[in-house]
C-alpha cells in the first residue's frame, strides 16, 4: 500500500474514531448522494428515497444529501476509459451508515446489474475507506459504475476527509476494468472479484511495482482459480492494480 493511501486510511480511522458514540442514531453520520438522473425525477427519487428508508432508521428528510452530477463521474472516470456519461445516464445512488461500527460492508440492491459488493468494497478500500456501511440502488437497472463517485462524496462529507482525485481515479479505474473484463468474458463477478483482491493483496504485501510481475501474478492465480481472461484484460487489471 503507497504512503499516500495509508495517510489516507489513517485520516479517515481518526476522523471515524472520534465521532461520539451518544450520537449513535444520529443523521449526522448517514450521507446520501443522488445520482443527478433520479435526483431530478421525482419518482424515481421516491424509489431510491424508499429503498434508502428500509435500510436505517433515520428520517431520510433529516438527512445530509448530495447530487453526483455526469461531470463529477467524467472527472474520475474520462481520463482512463474514455467513456463519457451524459446526465440523463446517473441513476445509481448510494447511503452511507456510519453508525454501524465494524470493517467496511456494502449491500447493493438488485437494480445494479453490474458491480457488485465485493467489487465496491475492493475499490473503496484502494481509496483509503476502511469503515461503514454502504448502501447502493438506482430506480432503473443500471451497471453501478457510476456509483463509485457518489460513494466516495458521502465519506468525504461524513468525515471532512478529501480524497484526492489520483486516488478517486484509481479507485474508479479499479471498478471500470472489473467491469469491462466481465463484458469481455464469461467469469463470474464474485471469481473476479476474488482474483483482484488476492492479487492486491500479494502485490500490496511484497511491494511489487514491476508490471511484469503483477501480469505474472494475475496469471498465477487465472490459473489456480480456473479464470480465462484475455492477455488485453490482464494488461489493463495490471495497469490499474500497480497504481
Amino acid at each position: 500500500m503507497n504512503k499516500r493511501i495509508l495517510a489516507i486510511c489513517l485520516a479517515i480511522f481518526m476522523a471515524l474514531a472520534v465521532i461520539p458514540t451518544g450520537f449513535a442514531d444520529s443523521s449526522d453520520q448517514v450521507v446520501i448522494t443522488y445520482g443527478e438522473t433520479a435526483y431530478m425525477n421525482q419518482q424515481y427519487k421516491s424509489i431510491v428515497d424508499d429503498y434508502f428508508a428500509s435500510k436505517t432508521n433515520v428520517d431520510i428528510n433529516s438527512i445530509e444529501s448530495k447530487v453526483v452530477t455526469a461531470g463529477d463521474v467524467n472527472k474520475i472516470s474520462g481520463g482512463f476509459s474514455g467513456k463519457q456519461y451524459n446526465s440523463d445516464q446517473i441513476f445509481s445512488s448510494a447511503l452511507l451508515d456510519l453508525n454501524q461500527n465494524g470493517e467496511i460492508t456494502v449491500e447493493v440492491d438488485s437494480s445494479i446489474t453490474t458491480i457488485t459488493p465485493e467489487m465496491y468494497m475492493s475499490a473503496l478500500k484502494s481509496a483509503g475507506i476502511q469503515g461503514g456501511h454502504v448502501y447502493v440502488t438506482s430506480p432503473v437497472s443500471a451497471t453501478g459504475e457510476s456509483a463509485l463517485a457518489g460513494i466516495m462524496n458521502c465519506y468525504e462529507e461524513a468525515t471532512d476527509v478529501e480524497i484526492p482525485e489520483n486516488v478517486k481515479e484509481a479507485a474508479n479505474q479499479e471498478i471500470a476494468t472489473q467491469a469491462e473484463i466481465l463484458n469481455n468474458s464469461n467469469v463470474s463477478a464474485d471469481d473476479l472479484s476474488k482474483l483482484v483482491d488476492d492479487v492486491k493483496e500479494k502485490v500490496n504485501e511484497e511491494n511489487i511495482t514491476d508490471h511484469a510481475t503483477i501480469v505474472n501474478i494475475i496469471n498465477d492465480y487465472s490459473t489456480t482459480y480456473n479464470i480465462n481472461i484475455s492477455d488485453n484484460d490482464i494488461e489493463n487489471l495490471a495497469q490499474t492494480i500497480e497504481q
